[in-house]
């Protein structure tokens, strides 16, 4: 459930296709680039959940930069919108097009080509099709590392994971989606193509443009291929599930093993009880961790490219003071790949049994880490005293500040609770984010369905200097409307 719906449509460009455009789009990307039927479309103007359905005139699926360049020069000319797509898995409706939308959605799908490999240099230039699953096994088929994780790795596409600056469990070690890019190619709204694909470690000349494209959520242009910063495959990993009081005691825990493991460490996941309780409830082949059920846990991750028996040492060094020291009530650590990825499907699993258990409304935020208990705290005692009864089912990138702050029905509350009482809770969860000098939206975006707390919260000039550039690129607003501004 999203953490809001917009309370209207924003105005968009409603200019529709004449048969002439048709026969042109046509001509540029062939008959299997061009879909116009409804039940072919349909996939491309619904996101992933079946929440949100939009209209298009028609799926253009161009094959090349060039096609992307001649497709959109041909909009521009007409005032036709343009939705970009790439994998379409984003959560907040910023690829998914408006129910006014006339216009076209424009897939990237095809565009899926490797277009180098650069081991020594340690990068790959790719197209922006690409799924990122495969970016990563061309990866380790090199002996390198891509370490962008996503849930949804296996069908989102390099473009969308650039355009909405994804995030993922590795964050902490690597940072998001931009801190991996070194150069773009983009098409800009009017059809040129900038050519930004350097893949430079170092250029200091002028303005970074290519950070302007990057969370932009395909509103200032169209990534059709980037230049990524690979590494070396830090193939000895150990996972470590512990059982903790609280996010105090979490928070605590985290200080400790970060001073001690410093970059080794690229995961420290946080989730409740509650939120364990769930996946036992609803996902199989899974096992309780401890003979007792504890208020929290926390799952972390180290990996070196030293030798196991170095990061064994280090790790049970480090657990064995967070035990002595009272930072965690009990710990369980991987003595195998299979025990791995097992303590990591505890975590994993969570999205899914949050599905089975029904609607919940879900808020992807970000607070500095060391607010995170007082949030918590605070956020409880203000949703318990106006929503009496409400669940909370708390998990998410504890170590860089990004919390899934997710809310269900009380017991015995209609199923469709969240879709009567969902707007004013979220709205206060949002509040309290601000209040604590957070952002609304840690790694999702804002798309359609954080539009307008976006544009309620948002700093008014940054809103203003935003809305300026919106301007400069995109003068006509064909690009993505209605999404983000």
């Amino acid at each position: 459930m999203p953490a809001a719906g917009p309370s209207s449509e924003p105005i968009i460009p409603t200019v529709p296709l004449t048969a002439e455009m048709r026969d042109s789009l046509r001509a540029i990307v062939g008959e299997k680039g061009l879909i116009e039927d409804e039940h072919g479309k349909q996939p491309f103007v619904t996101d992933w959940r079946g929440l949100l359905v939009g209209r298009a005139g028609a799926v253009v699926r161009p094959g090349n930069t060039e096609e992307v360049a001649k497709v959109v020069r041909l909009c521009h000319e007409h005032r036709v919108a343009i939705v970009p797509q790439g994998g379409n898995t984003g959560l907040m409706g910023g690829a998914t097009p408006w129910p006014a939308h006339t216009g076209i959605v424009l897939s990237l799908g095809r565009m899926n080509r490797v277009l180098d490999v650069d081991a020594t240099g340690y990068t790959m230039t790719v197209e922006a099709g690409c799924v990122l699953q495969a970016l990563q096994e061309t990866a380790s088929r090199h002996d390198r590392f891509l370490p962008l994780s996503l849930g949804a790795q296996g069908s989102c596409m390099i473009g969308g994971n650039l355009s909405t600056n994804a995030g993922g469990v590795q964050v902490l070690r690597y940072g998001n989606a931009r801190n991996l890019v070194l150069g773009l190619e983009v098409v800009l709204p009017n059809g040129e193509v900038w050519d930004g694909l350097r893949a430079l470690k170092k250029d200091n000349t002028g303005y970074d443009l290519k950070q302007l494209l990057i969370g932009s959520e395909g509103t200032l242009g169209i990534i059709t291929a980037a230049a990524l910063r690979l590494l070396p495959r830090a193939d000895t990993r150990a996972v470590v599930l512990a059982a903790v009081d609280s996010s105090e005691q979490a928070l605590q825990l985290y200080s400790l093993l970060f001073a001690r493991c410093g970059a080794r460490l690229q995961a420290y996941e946080f989730f409740t009880g509650e939120c364990l309780d769930l996946v036992l409830a609803h996902a199989e082949n899974v096992q309780a961790p401890f003979s007792e059920r504890h208020p929290a846990y926390v799952l972390l991750e180290i990996a070196d490219t030293a030798s196991e028996e170095v990061l064994n040492a280090l790790l049970e060094a480090v657990i064995g003071d967070a035990l002595e020291q009272g930072l965690c009530r009990d710990a369980a650590v991987s003595a195998s790949l299979a025990q791995l990825q097992g303590l990591w499907r505890l975590r994993e699993e969570i999205s899914e049994a949050q599905r089975a258990d029904g609607l919940h409304l879900k808020h992807d935020v970000s607070l500095p880490i060391e607010s995170i208990p007082a949030f918590m705290t605070s956020m409880q005692a203000r949703l318990q005293a106006r929503h009496p009864g409400i669940r909370p089912f708390i998990f998410g990138h504890f170590g860089d500040g990004n919390l899934h702050y997710n809310l269900s029905r009380p017991l015995g509350a209609d199923p469709k609770w969240a879709l009567g009482e969902g707007k004013a809770v979220s709205d206060e969860v949002m509040e309290e984010v601000t209040r604590y000098i957070g952002s609304i939206s840690a790694e999702h975006g804002i798309g359609q369905l954080k539009r307008d707390a976006f544009l309620t919260l948002k700093d008014p000039l940054e809103l203003r200097l935003m809305r300026a550039i919106k301007q400069v690129f995109d003068p006509s607003g064909i690009m993505n409307p209605g999404k983000l501004l």
